[in-house]
């Protein structure tokens, strides 16, 4: 193989190593690929690099891990952070709430059964027993100091913190009961305040709800273990002329592995012998197998469906693609939201609510004679009025929404910008890589005697034995076209020329002008429209007469075409920015239908554009891949970077999309639309079902004959956190996958009218 005779001023080729993971042209790369196809310009030729990194976050990244809403979490069992320590946490905090409960539950029923309050309630009478009175304050005692140890250090560390909010409130409902009950059983208070019956199902209540909290909270982090347990048990390593069998975690660089069929990849790497489909879709989401063969990047995790790989390991360990993905879901379920300050603010003034409410309930039931019934009510306005609901509603839709969104190959760095999705009105794609391939394809043929099959065989046989895309290009579309390409022989290759090969006895050479000024021959008069739309014409010579063209051009997705319409369907403009001479920028704007087409901008001048755009009012989301487009991505409003990309326009960007499928805005789209429906469907009923009961724990239809008793009433708030529970879950029936994306597109209501702007 030969790279020699290639030079179409490329930029950016396709790197499959390791140490080439930075975009660089060719020329810096490979100091023979010069034009000898014959002086096409950066601009008819541009071909950034892809690859997905092999560290997918690139940088550092400030991480802000969220507000805890219930405290510390502190157990019998040692400190558990917040709700926002995402992660593995969660496991413990589901530990040790599920035991905290089943104890508490076993101490709560004899307490229940043997407190006299209980027994009045029910009408029955407790056997006489010597110190069986006492067993109900002993139980409940414990119930109070162990049980409810999670809330009381809780609403400690609230406290220091000047920061009331749900742990506060019960700490100090528990605590009035506690003290309450001691009371009543020392017979220093009324008989009446004897809440230990009511202190016992309190606690049990809570650990239960938080237990339940836990567990789901627990879910939405599975994405993380999910993607670790892709990773085989263990690695086949080529040790000489043996193998090996070793663990994934002790594979080095260079090292050679084997992939049998059905087998996973156990390291990123590059192809080095073999070629099979490859189930990408655990990283990607894309459900199609994809073709992988010498030269090609396989990732971590990823399944060889059919056929046996050798793979040369660029990437282990933390460097990884799955390990990156990793960082990037736990980083964005540790990220704080604006919705999620909001729930945290809500929060605090629902503690003022309920304090400044049992205040009140205090002072009006003991002003008509009744304290003690004064202290019951109040102690079930805090008891109602707990946030825990409310505490849940914005982090846990959040949560599941990113790790849905991972599992539809969208990675949300930063969980505000997939918050601010939902209100972009403008989509500004990058055309390289972007809405087009970023690889050149054989668009049109002409011949003059013989027919295009045969032309473009001849062509193949000539660029059989080089890597350059173009060649890559031709004899691609000889392969898809199922023609049988001949033998070549005496391949040689000019500088800025082209390349020439024997086939056949004939002499067939491919190049540009500068092979037609050689050859003293005149170009196609068919091809002068081609080069108009920025196409690169090649001729191809067969025995000194023009035999034919090809005109090549940077291959519009087809999945593009779809995700322009989709977006306008959903009444969203869709523009395009690139650095491409006009004339190509055109043709790719006319053929998928863009609105507004950006061109010939340099890399510098990409954030003012998006400034501009902004300037006028819209919410751009920016869609890149290349370094280039870094500094816009970082100026829109939210930046959406294909994983196939760059690190430094990953590390720019607040979503990823795994794949390089355009449709995947669309996923973003709709995860944010449907997460902000249940934020506010979770938020009106946590607040609005406190709101509406804690006049009931107050009393107010006390005169007709109702009074809520206080452990219905924490039954209720209990029963309030399952609801927001369960309909957070329901975003996981979402179907993410692009068809079913583009259909709700189309079948959508229009946002509102799109005005025609000309192109710029």
């Amino acid at each position: 193989m030969s790279n020699a005779h290639q030079g179409h001023d490329v930029h950016g080729e396709r790197r499959s190593s390791a140490s080439q993971r930075h975009e660089l042209s060719v020329e810096d790369t490979d100091p023979l690929a010069h034009d000898r196809h014959g002086g096409h310009d950066a601009g008819q030729m541009e071909h950034e690099g892809h690859h997905m990194p092999a560290h997918v976050d690139g940088h550092d990244a400030e991480h802000r891990p969220s507000a805890s809403h219930h405290g510390e979490h502190m157990g019998a069992e040692g400190d558990h952070g917040g709700h926002g320590a995402h992660g593995g946490g969660h496991g413990d905090h589901v530990a040790l709430f599920r035991r905290l409960f089943w104890i508490n539950l076993a101490l709560a029923v004899p307490t229940v059964l043997l407190s006299g309050m209980f027994a009045d309630l029910l009408g029955y009478a407790l056997p006489d027993v010597p110190g069986l009175t006492w067993v109900a304050p002993a139980l409940g005692t414990v119930i109070y100091l162990w049980g409810g140890r999670p809330f009381l250090t809780g609403a400690v560390a609230e406290f220091r913190a000047r920061k009331p909010g749900m742990m506060l409130l019960i700490g100090m409902a528990i605590t009035v009961a506690f003290v309450a009950s001691w009371g009543a059983t020392l017979g220093v208070l009324s008989h009446e305040l004897d809440f230990w019956w009511e202190l016992a199902l309190l606690v049990v209540i809570m650990l239960l709800g938080h237990w339940l909290e836990m567990r789901s909270l627990a879910q939405t982090s599975s994405a993380l273990d999910s993607l670790a347990a892709l990773l085989p048990d263990e690695a086949e390593k080529v040790d000489g002329d043996s193998v090996v069998t070793v663990a994934p975690s002790s594979l080095a660089l260079g090292d050679v592995v084997i992939v049998r069929p059905g087998g996973r990849v156990p390291a990123d790497g590059q192809v080095v012998e073999g070629a099979a489909d490859v189930d990408e879709s655990m990283i990607t989401g894309e459900s199609r197998p994809v073709f992988r063969t010498v030269g090609d990047q396989v990732v971590a995790g990823t399944v060889s469906t059919d056929s046996a790989l050798r793979v040369r390991v660029d990437a282990v360990g933390d460097s990884t693609v799955l390990a990156g993905i990793r960082r990037l879901v736990a980083q964005a379920q540790s990220s704080t939201t604006r919705a999620q300050l909001l729930a945290d603010r809500a929060a605090g003034w629902l503690f003022w609510f309920a304090l400044i409410a049992a205040v009140i309930t205090v002072a009006i039931w003991s002003a008509v004679g009744t304290p003690d019934f004064a202290i019951i009510r109040a102690i079930t306005v805090l008891v109602i009025a707990c946030p825990h609901a409310l505490g849940l509603a914005i982090p846990l839709v959040v949560s599941i929404s990113t790790e849905r969104a991972a599992w539809g190959g969208v990675l949300v760095k930063d969980r505000a910008a997939l918050e601010r999705m939902r209100v972009v009105d403008t989509v500004l794609f990058d055309k390289t890589g972007t809405l087009t391939k970023g690889e050149p394809a054989v668009h049109d043929v002409a011949t003059t005697g013989i027919g295009d099959d045969e032309l473009l065989a001849l062509a193949a046989a000539a660029e059989a034995d080089s890597e350059h895309p173009l060649a890559r290009a031709i004899t691609a579309a000889a392969h898809h076209r199922g023609l049988t390409v001949p033998r070549a022989e005496d391949f040689q290759a000019s500088t800025a020329v082209g390349v020439s090969v024997t086939v056949d006895g004939r002499w067939v050479a491919v190049g540009g002008p500068n092979l037609l000024a050689e050859q003293g021959l005149d170009p196609l008069p068919v091809t002068q429209p081609w080069s108009d739309r920025g196409q690169i014409v090649l001729h191809v010579v067969v025995d000194g007469r023009v035999a034919g063209a090809l005109g090549l051009a940077d291959e519009v997705r087809q999945e593009s075409r779809e995700a322009v319409d989709a977006l306008h369907a959903l009444g969203i403009r869709v523009m395009m920015i690139t650095g491409d001479a006009e004339p190509v920028a055109k043709a790719v704007g006319t053929e998928l239908g863009i609105d507004q087409v950006f061109a010939g901008v340099r890399p510098e001048d990409k954030s003012s554009t998006v400034a501009s755009l902004q300037g006028e009012g819209r919410t751009v989301a920016m869609v890149g891949d290349g370094v280039n487009d870094a500094p816009a991505l970082a100026q829109a409003d939210v930046g959406v970077a294909i994983g196939a990309g760059t690190d430094v326009a990953i590390a720019s960007a607040g979503v990823i999309l795994a794949s390089d499928d355009p449709r995947s805005v669309l996923s973003v789209i709709q995860l944010s639309r449907e997460g902000y429906r249940k934020m506010k469907q979770n938020l009106w009923w946590a607040a609005g079902y406190n709101i509406a009961a804690v006049p009931l724990a107050a009393g107010v239809l006390a005169p007709v004959g109702f009074v809520l008793p206080m452990e219905i009433g924490a039954i209720l708030m209990s029963l309030s956190t399952v609801v927001v529970a369960a309909n957070a879950q329901l975003l996981r029936r979402l179907d993410l996958s692009p068809q079913a994306l583009t259909a709700a597109a189309h079948g959508a209501q229009r946002v509102g009218p799109r005005t025609a702007v000309p192109a710029a």
